[in-house]
This record gives structure tokens, sequence and C-alpha cells, in this order.
């Protein structure tokens, strides 16, 4: 019989499942939890209300949080407001997938199988990788994995990270390798208060080579640099990837998708392994998660990948079928051999990035990630023309980009919030030497009234000038 979502089971369905449990009353469901423990005033709970009330009441629950939903976004910093596909929340909300949970008797889902191939094999065409997983739980994680995965391969336990790989996830290498025995080293990136020669034609992307440089040693397991990095710019990955070859080092490129439809791949800049956050690639902000880290490596590095890989084969009948062809957890293999006993895949957030994927094809992923160059290229420009922003950086950027305005970052974003726009992120706590800096992303959701609307209400904020509201 159909159901109402909203309308309970019956008082007579209730004591069926009660007898088959063996109880009398609900009430004996909770005797394992102790006396003291327990509720004892009344919920006081409204009087029933019907399913249409209940979803107005929810709604304006809902309203009462301020998002991207009903305002205009210019905060990046490792999340991104990108448009989603309509076919996305259609195919991920079928029954057969929204309620498939991780398969460990896989065979018997060969869609769900099918789909994390085509993520599988996406993810290496936008990577320029031999292999890729199944995903990881974020970015971060994604990131931990690789450390671990250089250390082992090398036998070193040493890992250079660039200051300007964004700080969460160097905060969960800090916090995940704490105990590993293996030891984080960062190394520098230039400023233009703190260098003179700081320009596009002096060098390449951020990073300061010459603190790179001191940093490499014999003991040296991996190279980690992120481009786009934290502040949008993109960095010298194929230098990187070279020093760390020549340290017999391996080199961890931190990517952005979006990025790479239109930037060379990390594996064809020499990098052994890319990972990164999926969360542009169909996923919405939803105040930080869940995210999708994905996680992608050269040949020789294949068996040494966390989670799972899913392969194709055919059956005893010559028909094409998926299999996981590797799974090395410990929830699958011996514990001694397992590459990691932290890591699971997110399936629903990786059919998300396929259907994605598929539905935007080559050509609008290219396009996605021009209007994002362009957009933010023309925010940037507008705001430093209004005398009230300063430049930060010289290099050439994707989608986010530094500026310091007349104003502190904080009050900009608390008056920002007036016109319902969610400002740029305060890069003062992360960076003492960016105080008073500004992170802002502009993707290609946002139109160019809205750019226009920002700039205005920023330089009207910088001036002393009062807000719309007001």
């Amino acid at each position: 019989m159909l159901r109402s979502p909203y309308i309970p089971m019956t008082g007579e369905e209730q004591q069926k499942i009660l007898d088959v449990v063996g109880v009398k009353s609900t009430e004996e469901l909770f005797s394992a939890i102790p006396e003291e423990l327990r509720l004892k005033e009344d919920l006081k709970l409204d009087e029933p209300i019907s399913e249409y009330e209940l979803k107005k009441q929810m709604q304006g629950l809902v309203e009462q949080n301020f998002d991207q939903s009903w305002s205009t976004c210019f905060l990046g910093a490792g999340v991104y407001d990108h448009i989603i596909p309509s076919t996305v929340k259609h195919i991920t909300s079928r029954q057969e997938f929204y309620t498939s949970y991780t398969p460990y008797q896989p065979e018997i889902s060969q869609g769900v199988l099918q789909a994390t191939f085509e993520y599988q094999s996406m993810i290496c065409e936008l990577t320029g990788m031999d292999a890729a997983n199944a995903s990881l739980y974020d970015g971060a994680v994604a990131l931990y994995e690789a450390v671990i995965l250089a250390s082992r391969y090398t036998n070193r336990n040493e890992v250079l990270v660039a200051r300007s790989v964004n700080p969460e996830y160097r905060k969960v290498l800090s916090s995940g390798l704490k105990y590993s025995g293996i030891e984080i080293k960062e190394f520098g990136f230039y400023h233009k208060d703190k260098t003179d020669n700081d320009s596009d034609s002096s060098r390449t992307g951020m990073i300061n080579q010459e603190s790179l440089e001191e940093l490499i040693s014999e003991n040296t397991a991996a190279i980690v640099v992120q481009s786009p990095n934290f502040f949008g710019i993109v960095e010298d990955i194929k230098t990187v990837a070279e020093k760390a070859r020549n340290a017999g080092a391996l080199s961890i490129a931190v990517c952005d998708p979006i990025s790479l439809a239109i930037l060379e791949s990390p594996g064809s800049l020499g990098a052994d392994i890319a990972v990164g956050e999926g969360q542009p690639l169909g996923l919405p902000m939803s105040f930080g998660g869940p995210l999708l880290g994905y996680f992608a490596v050269k040949k020789p590095l294949i068996r040494r990948m966390p989670g799972r890989i899913v392969g194709e084969t055919v059956d005893s009948e010559g028909r094409r079928g998926f299999v996981l062809t590797l799974q090395a957890r410990e929830q699958h293999i011996r514990r001694e051999k397992a590459t990691s006993n932290v890591c699971t895949n997110q399936a629903l957030c990786a059919l998300a990035a396929s259907v994605y994927l598929s539905t935007m094809g080559k050509e609008g992923l290219k396009e996605v990630a021009t209007q994002c160059i362009n957009k933010s290229y023309y925010a940037y420009k507008s705001l430093v023309e209004t005398g009230q922003v300063s430049k930060v950086f010289d290099s050439p950027f994707f989608r986010e980009f530094v500026v310091r305005p007349e104003v502190s970052p904080q009050k900009l974003n608390e008056e920002l919030l007036h016109d319902s726009i969610i400002g740029g992120y305060d890069l003062s706590g992360e960076y003492p030497e960016l105080e008073g800096c500004w992170l802002v992303a502009v993707t290609e959701k946002r139109s160019m009234d809205e750019i226009d609307f920002f700039t205005g209400k920023v330089r009207n904020i910088c001036q002393g000038g009062i807000s719309v509201e007001e």
C-alpha cells in the first residue's frame, strides 16, 4: 500500500512489530538506558498537523539559515558555489542509487559499479593519471593518504608541503601524521611586500624555489604543491615535479577539477599523484559537506592506492561487467597488508560527479572554467579600479584572487550581509603576513549585474557609505 512520506504506522502495525521483537511496549525498548539518563518531563509537542503544514513550518526554519541558496556568494576557500544541472539531483535521487550502501558484495550491484568505473575513468582523463580509486571522504583526506603512500613507497619519512596549500588540508596532515613518524616541513611562497622582483616575468607561480631547495634532502618522501593554490594562483607543478624526481621523491599535486578543463593536467606535468576536492563537480556547498576526495596515480603506484578500484571485465558469456579489481582496505584483506583503515568511498557523491561530468561534457566543462576565469578577472579589475582595494599578488589566478581592501574583511563581510551578499574569506587568521587581505571567489554562477552590485557595495563600504538597507 502506498503511503504518504509523513503518515506514521498505525497502532496495529506498531503492536505487530513489538510482538515480533518480543516486548510488550515501546518503553521496554529503552530498558538498556539508565533511569537517571532518561527524559522525565514531557516533550511538549504541539497538536498533530498535516504534511503540508509541517513542510511549511520546516521551510520557515530552514530560511533562518543564511546560505548561498538565497544570496549572492563570493566565498570560496575550498568549497564553491557552482551551477548544478537538474539532471544531477534527478539521477542521484533514484532509489537504486540513493539507498545503496558501500557494496561489500559488489558484483550484485552492477549499476553502482559501472557508475564508479565511469567516475574513475573521467578523473583519470582530467588529471592525466593512469588510475583513480572510487573516491575518498574529501580532498584533505586524499592528501593525507597520498603522503602515507609516498612515505611507504620511498621508505622515507619526510614530506615537504607548500604553505600555499589549503590550511585545512595542512591541519589534517598535521593531526593525521602526528604519531606516524612522518615529519612535515613547510616551505614558503613569494609575497609582494617582501619580494622586490615579484612579477610574472621573473617567475611562475608563488612557490619560493630557494626555500624549497633548502629543505630537500635524501629523506624527502614527497613534495606537495597545490595548483591553483589556496589563493587561486596557478603554480609551477612541472618544476616541482622535476625537483622531486631528482631527489628520488614523489610529487603530489592538489588540483581543482574544474580548472583541469583548461589547465595542463598534473600527470602531463610530471606529478606522480593527483588529489583534490571534487565538490565543484555537481555537489552543493551544503554548509561544508558532504564532500568528495579524488585520488589518482601513475601506473607504478596503483597497487599502493588506498580504498577501492573498480575494473571492467567480461562474464562467462562474454558480456561486459564490472568488479572490484582491488580492495586494499583492512575490511577486505589482512590489516598488515591494508594500505589504509580510515578510507572508504563517497559512492553517492562520486555518482553526482559522474552525472555532472557526463552532462557537461568536455566543451561544457571548458565553458564553466572559461567563465570562472573571465568573471573572476572582471571582478578583480573592477575592485582594484574602485581605488579602495589594492593588489596583493601579480601571478595568474583561476576563479579566486586575493586583494587588500581599505577596511577590514570582517567589517566588509558584515556590511555585505545586509544586502544578501556572502563576502570573501578573511586571510588574517591563517596567514599573519596577509593581515587584512580578502580571498574572493567568482564562479560561472555570478552574473555581471551581481558582480557590479558587489563591486559598488565594496566601494561604498570602504568610503564609509551606507548600505541599501539603511
